[in-house]
C-alpha cells in the first residue's frame, strides 16, 4: 500500500469588517479567499521530503503536483486532514478545472487523538511534545504568513522549514499510533503473501490469543507481534482462516 504523508500551510481569508469584535463575516465582505499557499508531502519508506509552493512553482503547478501526488496514493496520512487539508487542495483542483484524483483512503491522526485518548490539547504539537517525537518548528505568528504571502524570501524559507517539519512528524506520530487507529485500510489487500498478515501493517507475525465474539458468532483472535494491533479471523472455522492472506479488524 503507498501512504502517502501530508500537509498544507493556506493564507488567511482577507475581508472588509466593520468591527474587531465581528463575529460573522458576510460572505460578500470576503475580499481575496483563502488559498493554498506551499504544501509538504513524503512517501512512507522514503527519506525525501517534497516540497511545492506558490512563490517557488507557482499556484498551477504546485496544485497539479498535489493533484498526481494524490492519484498515485492509495491512502493518505495527515492530521486534521479531512475537515482541512483535503478539501482545500480539492478545492484547488475544482477551481483551476482539474481531473480529480483517484479514490484514496484517508487516515486522519487527529481522529484517532480526538476520540481514543484524552490529552490535555490534541494539537499535533502538545501530542508530539507528550509522546516524545519531537515538536513544531515555532514561528513569528500571523507575521511570517503575510511575509510568506507577500514572497519575502526569509518568511518563505521559514513556511518551508515550518511545513516540512510537520510531515517529518507525521509517519512517527502514525507508527505509535497505529495499533488504536479505527478503520484502518487493509493492508493484506495490497501484499501477495499466501500466509494470514496483519491488516494494518502487513506482518506475518500473528499470536494467536483467544477469540473474539460477535451476538451469533466466534472468530480466531490474534495480536500482530510487529504493530501490536488486534485482528480476528475472517471465518468462524479456524482450518479457512489459516489459509487466508487477509484478515479484518475486530472492532
Amino acid at each position: 500500500m503507498k501512504k502517502l504523508f501530508l500537509d498544507i500551510e493556506t493564507a488567511p481569508h482577507s475581508a472588509f469588517i466593520w468591527s474587531l469584535w465581528t463575529k460573522y463575516i458576510a460572505p460578500d465582505h470576503i475580499e481575496i479567499p483563502g488559498y493554498t499557499l506551499c504544501f509538504a508531502a513524503k512517501w512512507e519508506g522514503e527519506r525525501e521530503i517534497q516540497f511545492y509552493s506558490i512563490w517557488g512553482d507557482g499556484a498551477r503547478q504546485m496544485v497539479q503536483k498535489a493533484n498526481e501526488l494524490l492519484d498515485d496514493a492509495d491512502a493518505v496520512v495527515h492530521y486534521n486532514g479531512r475537515k482541512f487539508d483535503i478539501p482545500m487542495l480539492l478545492t484547488e483542483i475544482l477551481l483551476m478545472e482539474m481531473p480529480p484524483p483517484s479514490p484514496f483512503d484517508q487516515i486522519d491522526l487527529y481522529r484517532t487523538v480526538r476520540s481514543s485518548f484524552r490529552f490535555p490539547s490534541n494539537k499535533l504539537d502538545y501530542v508530539c511534545k507528550r509522546l516524545g517525537l519531537g515538536s513544531k518548528v515555532s514561528h513569528r505568528g500571523m507575521d511570517l504568513w503575510v511575509e510568506a504571502m507577500q514572497g519575502e524570501d526569509k518568511a518563505c524559507r521559514e513556511m518551508k522549514r515550518y511545513n516540512k517539519q510537520d510531515v517529518r512528524l507525521l509517519p512517527k506520530l502514525y507508527k505509535r499510533l497505529l495499533p488504536f487507529i479505527n478503520a484502518h485500510p487493509n493492508e493484506g489487500l495490497h501484499n501477495d503473501m499466501d500466509r494470514p498478515s496483519c491488516p494494518k501493517c502487513g506482518s506475518t507475525k500473528l499470536h494467536r490469543r483467544g477469540f473474539a465474539h460477535t451476538k451469533t458468532q466466534r472468530y480466531a483472535r490474534y495480536q500482530c507481534m510487529s504493530c501490536y494491533s488486534w485482528v480476528r479471523g475472517r471465518y468462524t472455522n479456524l482450518c479457512r482462516d489459516a489459509k487466508q492472506n487477509i484478515l479484518v479488524v475486530d472492532r
